[in-house]
């Protein structure tokens, strides 16, 4: 299974819960855990609000979404001047283990700090060319309900066919077999 969805959205501080909305609910029907909803909605909102802060007025900013059986991958693209040169992106700030305390970090750097916290990887890369601006890569894996559709989209093939009958062998009477 591999579900991806695109949206071209106004830098305008409506998109957020639109974009956030669709993200959660894209989640939702599939089955993922509302705890593991909670993290990506978070973060997806942090990675957003960036674009509204350091995006330049009138640009669109894009939200991908890929979701597969096991991982989650957002990026947030925007076309404007970047993030806080301040805020190192490549900062061990909210990894496992990391000890910085919160108190320490920036209140610009918040967002950051609840990113890296919240999801399995994050990534800030610097988009060159005419139209320059900062790419967010966020990646969460996903944790299944016992009885989502998106988990038993996840299991292999049956090998019996799409009605579940096994198919007739060659030469033999095909009649309990449904026509394609």
């Amino acid at each position: 299974m591999e579900i991806k969805l695109s949206l071209a959205l106004p830098r305008d501080e409506i998109s957020i819960p639109v974009v956030r909305r669709i993200c959660a609910q894209s989640l939702k029907v599939l089955g993922v855990t509302q705890e593991c909803i909670n993290d990506v909605e978070l973060a997806l909102t942090e990675a957003c609000a960036n674009v509204l802060l350091h995006a330049q007025d009138g640009d669109e900013y894009e939200v991908s979404v890929g979701v597969d059986n096991e991982v989650a991958v957002i990026e947030v693209s925007d076309y404007g001047g970047g993030f806080d040169a301040e805020v190192d992106p490549d900062a061990p700030i909210g990894a496992a283990g990391d000890s910085t305390p919160t108190e320490s970090v920036p209140e610009q750097g918040r967002g950051i700090f609840l990113m890296r916290a919240l999801m399995d990887q994050v990534q800030f890369n610097r988009v060159d060319g005419p139209y320059r601006g900062t790419r967010v890569h966020l990646e969460k894996t996903l944790v299944w309900e016992d009885s989502a559709p998106g988990a038993r989209l996840a299991r292999p093939r049956s090998g019996l066919g799409p009605w579940g009958a096994v198919p007739a062998a060659a030469g033999t009477d095909s009649a309990s077999v449904p026509p394609p």
